[in-house]
């Protein structure tokens, strides 16, 4: 097949979710193309789409998309209709809300297959708001086009099926894998901190709470914790460390490379608020990093129910770092075992296959 994905911003885990499975589908002997925004993600973006050329022999087409509804949409539609006709694609793929735009109307335009991938995107929104119910009322509009959906967990097709309807649609659930490589243990180096987040800086994915669970714990225990990653909310999470007193116990490190992340701290914490199925919790847990999340998205769709707590709850967080800590060897086997299960259950060449399967169904029908 000659498969095109569509998508907008070409950074972050919708981005890693595209690259493997192109690197997947190539392998399986496919022909594959992306599009995607051109006026995002800098110097990061540049070196992931030189990376990720290898593997589309279609080329990468690229045009300014707006992450908000716009006049420049019709434009980057008429863009992506020439693209796939140009490359005589045979389906298309769109990634979250815009991709999912511009793949269906397209696809339709072209008389040919689309598939659609939300990676959350509208789905974080409720009807009862004016943000969530011209969001969600678009997506039940474009519910109607395309040929059907591929979700990347239990938890998403579920929220979509009640917030918007699947219109009579196949779907199909297919978990993010990772490469065999991905799997070398992570082992902390001699200054790692006590405690690790890695990840955005913004209020959903629960760093606050976080840092109230290094407060509680501060009389009996004085942990350290190392932030990686930046976000819109980074000046914000500063300022309340220093108005707690934590300035000497959490650090922030900025973004790194995932795997000198890992090596940071001993003990990860994911205290998300909101989550579809996030790369970092695979991703440590194939590294054999111990871990803590919060039960939401399709994080327990990786994690045994022991390494979860409740969203929204500090003291939750707290009362689980102590004790995993409380007894580290044991936290230490059981990260170990979780790798084991991980690598036999999240396969990049598996999630590939399944996927482009899908696509032949659809494609016959």
């Amino acid at each position: 097949m000659r498969i095109l994905h569509v998508f907008r911003s070409p950074v972050g885990g919708l981005f890693r979710h595209v690259r493997d499975l192109s690197r997947g589908q190539k392998g399986l002997g496919h022909d594959v193309a992306m599009f995607c925004d051109s006026s995002t993600g800098g110097n990061t973006a540049d070196a992931l789409l030189k990376d990720a050329a290898q593997h589309c022999s279609l080329g990468i087409g690229q045009q300014a998309m707006g992450r908000l509804p716009g006049f420049g949409d019709s434009a980057t539609l008429r863009a992506v209709v020439n693209f796939a006709r140009q490359n005589k694609i045979d389906v298309i793929h769109g990634h979250g809300a815009k991709g999912g735009l511009y793949a269906r109307l397209g696809a339709r335009k072209l008389k040919i297959p689309s598939v659609y991938t939300p990676h959350g995107g509208s789905l974080h929104y409720a009807w009862k708001s004016p943000a969530g119910a011209a969001f969600l009322g678009a997506e039940k509009l474009l519910s109607r086009k395309g040929s059907g959906f591929v979700f990347v967990c239990e938890f998403e097709r579920k929220l979509f099926a009640e917030k918007i309807g699947l219109a009579g649609k196949s779907a199909a659930v297919v978990h993010n894998g990772l490469w065999p490589e991905e799997f070398a243990p992570a082992l902390p180096s001699i200054a790692a901190k006590d405690l690790l987040y890695v990840g955005e800086l913004r209020a959903l994915k629960g760093i606050d709470l976080l840092i109230d669970a290094v407060a509680v714990l501060k009389e009996k225990r004085k942990l350290s914790l190392a932030i990686i990653g930046d976000g819109p909310d980074e000046a914000e999470l500063k300022l309340k460390v220093k108005a707690l007193g934590l300035a000497d116990q959490i650090s922030f490190e900025g973004r790194k490379p995932i795997r000198e992340a890992f090596k940071l701290g001993k003990l990860m914490i994911v205290p998300s608020r909101n989550e579809s199925f996030p790369y970092v919790v695979l991703e440590a847990a194939a590294a054999a990093v111990p871990l803590i999340a919060t039960r939401v998205g399709g994080i327990p769709e990786i994690l045994p129910d022991e390494a979860l707590v409740s969203p929204n709850d500090s003291a939750s967080i707290a009362a689980k770092i102590s004790t995993m800590l409380a007894d580290w060897p044991k936290s230490q086997v059981e990260a170990r075992n979780l790798s084991r299960t991980v690598h036999k259950d999240f396969s990049a060449e598996q999630m590939a296959r399944k996927i482009t399967d899908f696509y032949s169904t659809i494609t016959a029908r």
